[in-house]
């Protein structure tokens, strides 16, 4: 069993109905927060957070699953108006109020959460998990599909190679191959995790599939959410 808990801690909450201006402000301040350091002191429960939109909402689901087994434990949902523009480097604003009223919702305390996005591999350093991972005080590693800044090497076509993502001559993240001659993933820290653990953690919730289980979990569940609610204003 899991002891129940609420991983809502908000150590830095800050407004979220702001202006461009106002959110690049946010970012900045946040990003001093950030700790890329290997945190975990244990990894029991593994979460995986994912966003979905329709016109005019946000849709957030978390999961969580067994860590050794992959085998969901809980499972929390949050939906919040979509008013933030669409701005490349500023996504969060878009997702973080959906995102944070389905963490509430948790029964458990994940131990670590994988995000669908870029941890510090971001133009400001605070891509959602890290932004995330700052607001919540929780390790958290962001998995993305694709790159939205830096340089690297392709990897080679085995699961499991990697090259490292470079931004402004700092390394910060890897190009992971998940499976074997499918595009690789873009994996950075968010918060309280460091480059090796967070590349170390991807590849091994990797089942068969490009995506790490939480991520690819919380993806299936956010698009039955959306389409639940789409389906009542018909």
């Amino acid at each position: 069993m899991y002891e129940a808990g609420c991983c809502l801690k908000n150590r830095f909450n800050h407004r979220w109905n702001v202006n461009a201006k106002e959110a690049l402000k946010i970012q900045e301040r946040l990003a001093k927060k950030v700790r890329i350091s290997n945190g975990l002191s244990r990894l029991d429960l593994i979460g995986g957070a994912d966003v979905a939109y329709s016109q005019t909402k946000t849709f957030a689901v978390v999961i969580v699953l067994d860590f050794k087994s992959l085998k969901v434990v809980a499972r929390s949902f949050g939906v919040a108006p979509l008013v933030f523009p669409y701005i490349p480097g500023l996504l969060s604003f878009r997702e973080g109020p959906a995102l944070l009223r389905a963490f509430e919702g948790l029964k458990v305390d994940p131990d670590l959460v994988i995000f669908d996005g870029q941890g510090v591999a971001h133009p400001r350093g605070l891509g959602v998990a890290a932004h995330m991972g700052v607001l919540l005080d929780m390790p958290t590693i962001g998995c993305a599909k694709s790159k939205l800044i830096g340089e690297y090497e392709e990897p080679g076509a085995e699961r499991g190679r990697y090259s490292s993502l470079w931004i402004g001559g700092k390394e910060s993240g890897v190009v992971l191959r998940t499976k074997k001659g499918v595009r690789p993933v873009f994996v950075s820290p968010g918060h309280l995790v460091d480059i090796p653990t967070s590349a170390s953690i991807v590849l091994k919730v990797c089942q068969g599939y490009r995506l790490p289980e939480p991520t690819r979990q919380a993806h299936i569940e956010v698009e039955k959410f959306k389409k639940a609610d789409e389906a009542m204003r018909c």
